[in-house]
């Protein structure tokens, strides 16, 4: 199993997609417990979701699941929300805060997994932004993710549909945030919130160099908005998602209309 696939586009828009995949090698599954090994937290069909939904945009994305290892967390091991309930590099507990390992990985087995999986992600991943880069003076990584709305052990309370992370505007340059706030705020059908519990994750921290033209902003959507309901078998409701997906291309219409005023912008 490749660890990540590239679909080429020739749009400034990437799409970076590290928690859709649900491939687990043998020797991990072996040392998750029941619990580990129903995949819960998946971002379940977010790839089928964006499919489509604008020509020619990249994707990258990792076939591997969160579990082997966290594409969308620091290699260092580092926390993204220092004092608050979160998973790490290779998990050890779900999203719930129960334990998903009858073996938890070894510091040899995580370095391991890192070098297989992360980097490989990562530097298919920086290959293609350097790519876009070069053919339009600017690119713009759109991070795409979602998560159940109710998860006491995460956050109090109901997830608003659309979660804009952009690390307080670090990431991005402040029209890229503005317009997609426009953009989701508009459809009043859903609910919004910038820099909220999700802020970004360290893909969209990692690459988000505005001054140098590179922009990055994370959508985490509730998955509410597009799955019949957020528990097994976790299917994807089409017309939900179809509703989803207009506005999905609105927003992503909007930015790549936007990527040729922010060359030698921050």
């Amino acid at each position: 199993m490749n660890p990540v696939e590239v679909r080429q586009g020739d749009s400034p828009i990437v799409l970076g997609l590290p928690h859709t995949g649900t491939f687990v090698p043998d020797d991990v599954l072996a040392d998750l417990n029941d619990r580990g090994c129903g995949l819960a937290d998946t971002d379940w069909h977010i790839h089928r979701l964006y499919d489509g939904v604008i020509d020619g945009p990249t994707t990258v994305r990792a076939t591997f699941h969160r579990y082997v290892i966290d594409a969308n967390r620091d290699p260092s091991g580092a926390s993204l929300y220092p004092g608050q309930n979160t998973t790490g590099l290779v998990p050890l507990t779900d999203f719930d805060g129960h334990d998903i390992w009858t073996t938890p990985p070894s510091d040899a087995a995580v370095e391991a997994r890192r070098v297989t999986y992360h980097a490989a992600y990562h530097t298919a991943l920086e290959a293609e932004l350097k790519r876009v880069h070069a053919l339009h003076g600017v690119v713009i990584l759109y991070d795409c993710h979602s998560i159940r709305s109710h998860i006491p052990y995460l956050f109090e309370g109901t997830l608003p549909d659309f979660n804009i992370g952009t690390d307080c505007g670090a990431t991005c340059a402040p029209i890229i945030e503005a317009a997609t706030q426009e953009v989701c705020t508009a459809a009043t059908r859903y609910t919004t919130t910038t820099n909220g519990r999700f802020k970004g994750g360290w893909t969209t921290r990692h690459y988000g160099h505005p001054a140098q033209g590179w922009h990055a902003i994370q959508m985490e959507l509730a998955q509410s908005t597009y799955l019949s309901a957020e528990a097994p078998p976790w299917t994807y409701d089409s017309k939900k998602a179809q509703r989803l997906r207009t506005r999905l291309t609105a927003l992503l219409t909007r930015l790549t209309e936007l990527a040729p005023t922010l060359k030698g912008t921050s």
